[in-house]
């Protein structure tokens, strides 16, 4: 008779900050997107969707497109020398030059668009479901769909996202967590609970969540903010710490 192996428990993660920067308190963050010692940030709400180059030592915005009062900025990625925002109801994809940030063409998608990153090959797009949608970078063409599961549930409102290696990062929109996804098997091999850095953000209102995620291969550390949050932190992942016995 074969037994079947037991299944991988998932790892549960914590969240070291090693620095703490400011962040434009009426920015609402929707993607965020670090490349050479820049940020790269798409807010949203109709009527103030920017496409934004931020210092992020200061916080300090270097250069900035406001979007048409009918689009609400969602999602953002590089891929080479471009800038690519997704928008959340208008199925378009912005399409920016990543030096003047000038809008060079535009994609278009059905359903909604949410978080998005780029891994070196293709684009992943979320829409807060629990499904991620792997698209061609040069056409936006959807190449397949890829159904996320945690211990075999389903994983719900998946919002922005960052690719790094063999794993898309996600946060699950309105928690304070985010989840590490296997790209090639939508399962979650960890849990990062994030909600100390939601207590210590300084947000000014309980609807300001955590929303925000991008990766800085070089230094191996990630970055984390939230919606209108006046802090981005500069953080690695760590195990929690075990409470010892008196």
């Amino acid at each position: 008779m074969t037994v079947a192996s037991p299944a991988r428990a998932v790892e549960q993660l914590g969240v070291k900050v090693i620095e703490r920067l400011p962040h434009d308190a009426n920015a609402f963050t929707q993607g965020l997107h670090w490349h050479q010692g820049v940020f790269y940030e798409s807010t949203g709400l109709y009527g103030a969707s920017s496409l934004r180059k931020v210092n992020p030592l200061t916080g300090e915005v270097l250069a900035s497109v406001e979007l048409e009062r009918a689009y609400f900025g969602e999602g953002l990625a590089r891929v080479g020398q471009q800038l690519i925002q997704l928008t959340w109801r208008k199925g378009l994809a912005l399409v920016y030059d990543l030096e003047s940030l000038a809008l060079v063409h535009t994609f278009e998608y059905s359903g909604e668009g949410w978080g998005l990153c780029f891994d070196g090959d293709n684009l992943w797009m979320s829409d807060g479901s629990s499904r991620l949608y792997q698209r061609d970078p040069h056409d936006f063409t959807m190449i397949k769909q890829l159904n996320v599961t945690l211990n075999k549930e389903t994983v719900p409102q998946l919002n922005e996202l960052a690719c790094v290696g063999e794993h898309i990062y996600a946060n699950v929109w309105k928690e304070p967590r985010l989840v590490r996804i296997n790209k090639a098997t939508g399962q979650v091999d960890a849990e990062i609970d994030a909600s100390h850095l939601v207590a210590e953000s300084g947000r000014r209102h309980p609807e300001s969540v955590l929303n925000g995620i991008t990766y800085d291969e070089q230094a191996q550390v990630f970055y984390l903010t939230g919606k209108r949050w006046p802090t981005v932190f500069k953080v690695q992942w760590q195990a929690p710490s075990k409470s010892r016995k008196p």
